[in-house]
């Protein structure tokens, strides 16, 4: 069967209407990955349009994210964990330790534009899915890896001791407290985009020269290279950074928090001197001696007893009026919300997907003026819910 006809046949991902112009409409991508980081890269490329299949294993009962489900949680195969980054896509399960298994993967496989891999080192060769194994019927191919420490490092990587190896932990929580891991695995999302970065890149030199290419990244690089500004704390200032809650290092007051007289927690981030001045003149502080707040450095110096008075005058003003006053003089605060209050807000709701009972959000939220990057995406699949229809489709 020719590319051609897999490619007008097999739609993978939902009714594109003839007037919309989709950046990745005619791309076909392979997902051989599990978990987070490099699901989210296939579902990245399924709101952009791309044909998506999923493989997972059938002896394992697929992607191991479908029976993460909270203790109260009441959901099918498609736990709420699962659902977060596998809108789009076709599901089709396979027996890879099966000779028929990895004949079936390896044709689609040289039917495809794009894989997307997250195999422990080893184990892609011993499934034969590797890229130098792949890349034999198809030599244009791209191939992108996510490892958790690298193609020569067979350690397994999971996102919470990546996030405490690579300095995350010791970064995260109360100064008097234990190191905290953050409630999202903010690792796995950053190799996620570092990935998307060196697939568009590799899909850039395709097009500039018609070679395929391999991609890999790894959580523990991901991570060290997000670690920004306290990274250079230490490699510039030599200043070991420490923990102190959400406060900034070296700005004050920014990632403060403070009670207003209704019981709401704002965060303020102010980040300069002429904010500084606005933030006094609305709290009617002009009083007090406020000489030795007068700079941020020293601000910072003296964050406690600035936060003493600042808590005192927010704590005597309800949220809405000192919301209103601080945006008014474009001073940066917010309320800190729970994930019902985030979901109300506008912002949310334009990212949202909806198919029949299940929502979800969306990966990419980049506007273009020249195409359409929202597009209606079929839901999480079932777990081998495909299989047949895409081994009928391919003549497998």
């Amino acid at each position: 069967m020719s590319d051609i006809s897999f490619s007008n046949k097999l739609v993978l991902v939902c009714h594109v209407s003839a007037n919309k112009s989709f950046m990745f409409q005619n791309l076909k991508v392979l997902e051989l990955a599990s978990v987070l980081a490099g699901p989210s890269v296939g579902q990245f490329f399924a709101e952009l349009g791309a044909e998506v299949i999923k493989i997972e294993n059938l002896n394992t009962g697929g992607d191991v994210t479908r029976t993460w489900r909270g203790s109260c949680e009441q959901t099918d195969d498609r736990s709420a964990y699962f659902c977060s980054v596998n809108w789009g896509k076709k599901s089709v399960s396979l027996n890879l330790n099966s000779p028929e298994g990895k004949e079936k993967v390896q044709k689609l496989a040289s039917k495809s534009d794009l894989i997307i891999a997250s195999y422990k080192p080893g184990d892609a060769e011993k499934l034969g899915v590797s890229y130098q194994q792949l890349k034999v019927n198809n030599e244009k191919l791209i191939y992108g890896q996510i490892t958790g420490y690298g193609s020569d490092n067979d350690r397994v990587g999971y996102d919470a001791v990546i996030q405490a190896e690579s300095g995350f932990m010791d970064l995260n929580g109360e100064a008097d407290g234990n190191p905290t891991k953050m409630p999202v695995a903010l690792i796995d999302v950053l190799a996620g985009h570092q990935l998307k970065e060196g697939l568009l890149l590799a899909l850039l030199k395709k097009e500039r020269t018609g070679a395929g290419s391999f991609v890999e990244v790894s959580l523990i690089q991901s991570a060290i290279a997000s670690l920004a500004n306290q990274a250079t704390n230490w490699l510039v200032a030599h200043q070991l950074p420490t923990r102190q809650g959400s406060a900034h290092p070296t700005i004050a007051p920014y990632g403060d928090s403070f009670l207003t007289k209704d019981g709401k927690r704002i965060l303020l981030a102010v980040g300069n001197d002429k904010q500084f001045i606005n933030l006094i003149n609305i709290l009617s502080l002009q009083t007090f001696n406020i000489e030795k707040f007068s700079t941020n450095t020293m601000r910072v110096s003296n964050r406690k007893e600035l936060n003493t008075l600042l808590a005192d005058a927010i704590g005597k003003i309800n949220s809405d009026e000192f919301l209103h006053k601080i945006h008014q003089h474009k001073i940066p605060g917010g309320i800190i919300q729970n994930m019902k209050e985030v979901f109300e807000m506008r912002a949310a709701n334009d990212l949202l997907i909806k198919e029949e009972s299940l929502i979800g959000v969306r990966t990419y939220v980049g506007k273009h003026s020249d195409s359409s990057v929202h597009m209606d995406l079929l839901p999480p699949p079932h777990f081998g819910e495909h299989t047949e229809e895409v081994m009928r489709y391919l003549d497998i």
